[in-house]
C-alpha cells in the first residue's frame, strides 16, 4: 500500500476500531474510488491528411479545406492529423530552416500528375484556422528523416540542391556492396539519423513547428532508419564500434550479411546483430527525446507523438522500439539483446497512432496482421505508458483490394469497433481514400455504432 492510500486508510481503520468497541456491527459506508473510464465517446478519432494525396485538392483552395474538415467533423473524427513535410522534406509551414514545397505528384483523373502550389498563404495555419472553427484539434505531421525524392516527375527536395545535405544520406549494404541511397531505385532519399547535424537539422525544424501557437499536437513519422540495410556508412560504424567499445573487424558481415531479410535471419546470428540492434534502438529513442525537450521548451502545451506500424514483432528492421521500456523484449523475441528494452521510447510520448494495416477481411482477431491484434499487441508492448490510437489503410477498402465476399461497408464499420474497443482511439489512413470511394457514411456510422457503447 502506498503513502497516499495509507493515509486516507488511517482514518478508516481508527473507525472500526472505535466500532468494534461500541460492540456495534456497521457496513462502513466508503469504498475505494474505481478508476475513471473513458468511454468511447470521449476517445479521440484521427483522420490523416496526406500532403501528396490531398494536394490537389488543398495546395491552393482554402475553401476545399474548409469543405472537406466539415466532412470530417460531422463523420465523427475530432483530430486531424495534416501532414506538412511530405518525402520530398521540403514544408508546408513557416520555416527559414529549408525551402517551401512547389510541387507535389498525385494520382488524378489524368494519371500521376504534377500539382503546382501558387497559393502564398500559409498552408498548416490554414487548416488550424479552419479546424478551429469546427471544433477540431490540429496536429501536423511531419515525415522525419527523409530530405528528397525521386518519381516519374522527377527529383525534389534538399539533398538534390545543397551538397552539403546530400553527403548526410544514408549508405545501405547492398548485395553489390555500400551504397548510396542516392544511387539506388528508391524513392524517398533518407538522411542518416545517426548524424548529429541531421538530427540538429530536423529538430530545429520541430521547433519552428512548435511555434505555431494554436497547433494542438506534433507527430513524427518515418522517425526511423529506411529500412534493415541501412545505415553502414564510415560516420555510422565509428559510432557503432565506440558503443560497443571494440573494432567490427568483418564489417558489415559481423553485423548483418549483405542481403539479409527480416524473417530470413542467418543461424547463428552475426557476432554482432543484437548490439547492432540495440545501438540502432538507441540512436532513434535519444533522438525522440531530445526532440520532444526541444519541442516543449517553445510550446508546453503542444501533443508530441508518432506514429508507427503496429507490426513490433519486426519493426526492429527500421531501428525503433516503441514499447515500454517496461516490456522486456529479449524475453518475448530472439532477435532482441537483453538491454534492447532499455530503449523503448513509449514514455515519452503524449500519444501513439498505430497502423493497423490489415486487409478488409481481417478486421477481428487477436494477433498481428489483424487490426484489432495490432492495437492489442500495441496495448500489450506500451504498458500503459502512452494511449494509443490504431485503425486501417483505406486503401484496403478500394474495390479492387477488397476480398471477395466481404461487405467493405461492414469491414469499415468494424474497423472502429475492433480498434477503438482495443486501444485509446481510432485512427485512419488517409482522407483520401474516403473521398475518392465516398465511404464517409461507413466511418461515420461506425463511429456512432461506437460512440453508443457505455
Amino acid at each position: 500500500m502506498n503513502f497516499i492510500k495509507l493515509f486516507f486508510f488511517i482514518p478508516f481503520f481508527i473507525a472500526n476500531i472505535l466500532s468494534s468497541c461500541n460492540k456495534e456491527s456497521k457496513t462502513p459506508e466508503w469504498e475505494w474510488p474505481d478508476e475513471p473510464v473513458v468511454t468511447n465517446a470521449e476517445k479521440p478519432k484521427y483522420i490523416w491528411i496526406d500532403a501528396a494525396a490531398n494536394f490537389p485538392d488543398f495546395a491552393n483552395s482554402k475553401d476545399n479545406i474548409a469543405r472537406d474538415l466539415k466532412i470530417a467533423k460531422e463523420s465523427g473524427f475530432t483530430h486531424i492529423v495534416v501532414d506538412v513535410r511530405p518525402t520530398t522534406g521540403d514544408v508546408l509551414f513557416n520555416t527559414n530552416v529549408v525551402s517551401q514545397v512547389r510541387f507535389l505528384g498525385a494520382w488524378t483523373s489524368t494519371g500521376y500528375t504534377k500539382i503546382e502550389r501558387t497559393a502564398t498563404w500559409d498552408y498548416l495555419q490554414a487548416f488550424i484556422d479552419e479546424g478551429k472553427k469546427l471544433g477540431l484539434k490540429v496536429f501536423a505531421a511531419i515525415n522525419t528523416f527523409p530530405g528528397g525524392n525521386t518519381t516519374s516527375l522527377g527529383s525534389e527536395g534538399v539533398v538534390f540542391r545543397d551538397n552539403t545535405k546530400r553527403a548526410w544520406t544514408t549508405e545501405l549494404n547492398t548485395s553489390n556492396g555500400i551504397k548510396s541511397i542516392m544511387d539506388v531505385q528508391k524513392n524517398a532519399k533518407f538522411f542518416n539519423p545517426v548524424r548529429d547535424d541531421v538530427r540538429e537539422y530536423i529538430i530545429s525544424m520541430l521547433e519552428d513547428l512548435a511555434k505555431y501557437k494554436d497547433l494542438d499536437g506534433i507527430v513524427l513519422d518515418r522517425g526511423r532508419f529506411d529500412g534493415f540495410e541501412s545505415d553502414f556508412s564510415t560516420y555510422t560504424r565509428a559510432k557503432f564500434e565506440q558503443y560497443i567499445g571494440e573494432k567490427v573487424i568483418n564489417f558489415p558481415n559481423d553485423i548483418i550479411p549483405p542481403g539479409t531479410e527480416v524473417g530470413k535471419l542467418p543461424n547463428p546470428l552475426p557476432k554482432h546483430f543484437k548490439k547492432w540492434l540495440e545501438f540502432r534502438a538507441k540512436v532513434i529513442h535519444d533522438f525522440m527525446v531530445t526532440a520532444r525537450s526541444r519541442v516543449k521548451a517553445i510550446n508546453s502545451n503542444v501533443q508530441f507523438g508518432v506514429y508507427v506500424g503496429g507490426w513490433y514483432s519486426s519493426y526492429y528492421d527500421v531501428g525503433v522500439n516503441w514499447a515500454s521500456p517496461k516490456f522486456i523484449t529479449s524475453s518475448k523475441y530472439s532477435w532482441a539483446s537483453s538491454l534492447y528494452h532499455n530503449f523503448g521510447y513509449a514514455p515519452h510520448m503524449d500519444f501513439m497512432l498505430i497502423g493497423a494495416y490489415a486487409a478488409a477481411n481481417r478486421v477481428y482477431g487477436q494477433n498481428e496482421w489483424t487490426m484489432q491484434g495490432f492495437c492489442l499487441k500495441a496495448k500489450e508492448v506500451t504498458m500503459g505508458d502512452v494511449p494509443i490510437s490504431g485503425g486501417p489503410d483505406g486503401n484496403f477498402f478500394y474495390p479492387s483490394q477488397v476480398p471477395a465476399g466481404v461487405n467493405v461497408g461492414d469491414a469499415i464499420r468494424n474497423s472502429v469497433d475492433a480498434c477503438i474497443n482495443a486501444g485509446d482511439g481510432y485512427f485512419f489512413f488517409d482522407m483520401i481514400h474516403l473521398k475518392q470511394n465516398n465511404q464517409w457514411q461507413y466511418v461515420k456510422e461506425g463511429i456512432e455504432r461506437a460512440n453508443a457503447q457505455k
